[in-house]
């Protein structure tokens, strides 16, 4: 069954918890354990009802606290369509969780608060959404039950987030008033809201359709390791490993090699279940070349008719994640991009993102923790990338400190889909 990635997004106590528990409990997709764990520590909270957002929140200071605090990802299936859902962060101060969350989503689902309607974080995770790529979006107008399941709220807010998110040029919007402590409109179409008749969350997000997968695009294999065995079985063998980030390899094709800008042929493929003639996204392989180049980790095969950009100076969004430093220019760094690491240096910074109105702020000589901003990278050797919008692996990259290893931006290299955001020259 084909697969459906969802990343909650929203203000804290919202409810995304709360609504990821509905989905799982009411699909029965909780296990014994878990379910008798969160009924004890509901019991010892002295709650009237099951705390659904224990069935997320793992972390002892989550339950303490309840709020969300790490990236919890749950698994769950219908008869139609299987889920991993990524129930992330509210908290300003978490919001590089939520980045993490949402970087390999399909879908982003946005629970606002009925009672307080559009508010800054709302619209900061909507940001980060439509910069991540995300281009379907689900608002799920959370807590009807706490304003009478007044239909009048439900379209305000509605008609509210509908311009800002059309700003975004996000592809699919749905809306569903929902209430997840009572389940109205999760899994089962609520009788207290007769006034709408699109249906329940959960049937929206198995008919939903995802008309573009990685597989739709041209090959992108990253070398992650060269092969070569030395034994005199194998005296002459030399494979490269790595991951198919996107399209479908096959034996006998041309490919080419960056950043060398060689070619060569497909003469050989290994997959996990042993040699392939051909090999698609996700698959784990082993290729082998009709030619003896000097290849290794970091080079990348492509489609020989789908060549990607190869430059040491790119414009890129950066999400800043660090709480003990600011980014500044002149900044050095390391770079990791698909399976090349080398030195990075921030040449400009050209302002922060206005999450609230989606401007460049110019006057910026520096990024805080989980502001996002504009900047020129420079990089020690050549990096073989896409624009973002095109391919999400191949278009991203994290930099590290190298004096602490800590991982303290993600990035996505070209230009935003939204907004005007061009750098100075």
């Amino acid at each position: 069954m084909e697969l459906l990635r969802i990343t909650t997004a929203g203000s804290v106590d919202d409810g995304k918890s709360t609504l990821i528990g509905r989905l799982l409990y009411d699909s029965k997709a909780v296990l014994d354990d878990v379910l008798s764990a969160a009924e004890s520590v509901s019991s010892r909270q002295s709650n009237e009802y099951l705390n659904l957002a224990l069935l997320t929140d793992g972390l002892r200071a989550e339950r303490e606290q309840g709020i969300t605090i790490d990236v919890a990802y749950r698994y769950f299936n219908t008869p139609r369509r299987n889920f991993i859902l990524a129930d992330t962060p509210g908290h300003v101060q978490y919001t590089r969780n939520m980045v993490t969350g949402a970087s390999t989503a399909d879908v982003a689902l946005v629970i606002i608060d009925a009672r307080h309607g559009v508010v800054e974080q709302s619209r900061r995770h909507a940001v980060i959404a439509a910069l991540l790529g995300i281009r379907h979006v689900v608002v799920c107008i959370n807590k009807m039950d706490l304003v009478g399941y007044n239909e009048e709220i439900f379209r305000h807010i509605r008609d509210e987030f509908e311009g800002f998110l059309n700003d975004l040029n996000v592809e699919c919007i749905h809306y569903v008033p929902v209430s997840a402590l009572h389940g109205d409109n999760v899994v089962e179409t609520s009788p207290k809201m007769p006034w709408y008749c699109e249906g329940p969350l959960l049937k929206h997000l198995e008919e939903l359709e995802i008309t573009h997968t990685p597989l739709d695009d041209a090959l992108r294999l990253p070398v992650q390791y060269v092969i070569r065995p030395m034994s005199d079985e194998y005296h002459d063998y030399r494979g490269y490993a790595g991951s198919i980030r996107s399209g479908t390899v096959k034996v006998g094709q041309q490919i080419g090699i960056l950043p060398s800008g060689k070619t060569s042929r497909i003469t050989a493929i290994e997959a996990p279940e042993g040699q392939v003639q051909q090999a698609e996204w996700p698959t784990a392989v082993t290729v082998q070349i009709e030619d003896d180049f000097d290849i290794s980790r970091g080079d990348l095969f492509c489609a020989a008719d789908g060549v990607p950009r190869v430059t040491q100076e790119f414009e890129a969004t950066v999400c800043w994640m660090s709480e003990n430093k600011k980014l500044q220019q002149g900044a050095m760094l390391r770079i990791k991009h698909t399976t090349r690491v080398a030195r990075a240096m921030i040449t400009k910074l050209n302002g922060r993102i206005n999450v609230a109105n989606l401007s460049a702020e110019p006057d910026c000589d520096a990024l805080a923790l989980n502001e996002i901003g504009r900047v020129l990278i420079r990089t020690s050797a050549p990096i073989v990338y896409d624009d973002y919008t095109v391919n999400r692996v191949t278009g991203s990259f994290i930099l590290v400190d190298e004096a602490t290893n800590e991982t303290v931006a993600a990035g996505m290299i070209g230009k935003p889909g939204f907004g005007d955001f061009e750098l100075e020259s």
